[in-house]
C-alpha cells in the first residue's frame, strides 16, 4: 500500500484542510504483508470520523492499512471537525465539501474508480451517521455504506439525559432549525427513499453502546419500509476495540469486483 497525507486548500470550506489516503499497492517482497491492485482504477471507500477523531484516527487506531491491502481497494479519511456532516448554520460547509469538493479533489489528485458499483461510505459514530445520510441522500453514488456505532437518531441526541450531545457542537451545526424531518435526519431519510434504488446498507453497533437504541429504532424503520439491510448487533462498546473488528467485517462484506 501507499499511505499520504494530502494538506490541500479546499474552495468550499474557504481554509486549508487535510485527508488521509491509502492506495493499493501491488507487493510481493514485503514481509508479513502483500499488497494488491488490479488492473484498472481501484475501488474507493470514503471512510468517516467521529466526533472526537480527525482524519488520521481510524490509522492509529486500526489496522486498516493491513487490513485493505490484499483487496486493492484505496480509502479516503477526510477531516470534517465536530460537523456532524452538515452545511453548519453557524460555521462551514462541511456536506457541500464532502459530497462535492472532495470527491471531485480526489479524482483530480489520484487514479479512482469513478463507477457507482467501485464506491462505498462507511463511519464510525457521528461518522456513521454521516455515511448513511450520504448515502440516502445521494444513493446513486454508492454500492454499499455501512454505519458502525452511529448516531442514527441525532435529533434524540439533542436532550438524551444519558448521553446529551455538546450545546455547542448542536448550536454551531445545527442552530434552532428543525432537525426532524430534513435531510440532516436519516430517519426522515429512509423514510422517504426508493427502496429499489438504495445501495447495500449495513448497521453494526455493540449491544453496550450507549447509542444502541438508536440503531434498533433504525433497523426497525428500514424493516417496516422493506430495506434489505445487514445488521450485526454484537457483545461491545462505543470504543476502538469494537471498531477495530467491525472494521474487518465491513470490508468483508463490501461487494467488491473480481474482475481485476
Amino acid at each position: 500500500m501507499a499511505l499520504t497525507r494530502v494538506d490541500f486548500h479546499s474552495e468550499v470550506l474557504g481554509l486549508s484542510t487535510s485527508m488521509t489516503v491509502i492506495l493499493p499497492q501491488r507487493t510481493s517482497s514485503q514481509i508479513g504483508i502483500s499488497g494488491s491492485a488490479g488492473q484498472g482504477d481501484p475501488p474507493v471507500l470514503y471512510l468517516l470520523h467521529g466526533l472526537s477523531d480527525d482524519d488520521t484516527t481510524w490509522l492509529r487506531r486500526t489496522s486498516i492499512e493491513r487490513y485493505v491491502a490484499p483487496l486493492g481497494l484505496a480509502v479516503v479519511m477526510p477531516q470534517v471537525g465536530r460537523s456532524f456532516y452538515t452545511d453548519e448554520e453557524h460555521g462551514n460547509r462541511y456536506w457541500t465539501f464532502l459530497t462535492q469538493e472532495l470527491p471531485r479533489l480526489c479524482h483530480d489528485f489520484f487514479r479512482l474508480s469513478a463507477r457507482r458499483e467501485d464506491t462505498f461510505v462507511a463511519g464510525l459514530s457521528m461518522g456513521g451517521y454521516g455515511a448513511l445520510k450520504w448515502a440516502l441522500r445521494e444513493p446513486g453514488r454508492f454500492a454499499a455504506a455501512a454505519s458502525l456505532s452511529g448516531a442514527l437518531d441525532v435529533a434524540a441526541r439533542r436532550h438524551d439525559p444519558s448521553a446529551p450531545l455538546d450545546a455547542a457542537v448542536w448550536h454551531t451545526a445545527f442552530g434552532e432549525r428543525t432537525v426532524v424531518g430534513s435531510d440532516d435526519d436519516v430517519l426522515a431519510l429512509l423514510g422517504g427513499a426508493a427502496v429499489a434504488d438504495l445501495p447495500a446498507l449495513r448497521v453494526a453497533c455493540g449491544t453496550g453502546d450507549f447509542l444502541y437504541e438508536d440503531n434498533l429504532a433504525f433497523v426497525a424503520a428500514a424493516r417496516e419500509r422493506g430495506v434489505a439491510l445487514s445488521v450485526d448487533f454484537s457483545p461491545g462498546a462505543h470504543d476502538w476495540a469494537y471498531w477495530d473488528a467491525k472494521i474487518q467485517d465491513v470490508l468483508a462484506w463490501l461487494p467488491l469486483r473480481t474482475d481485476g
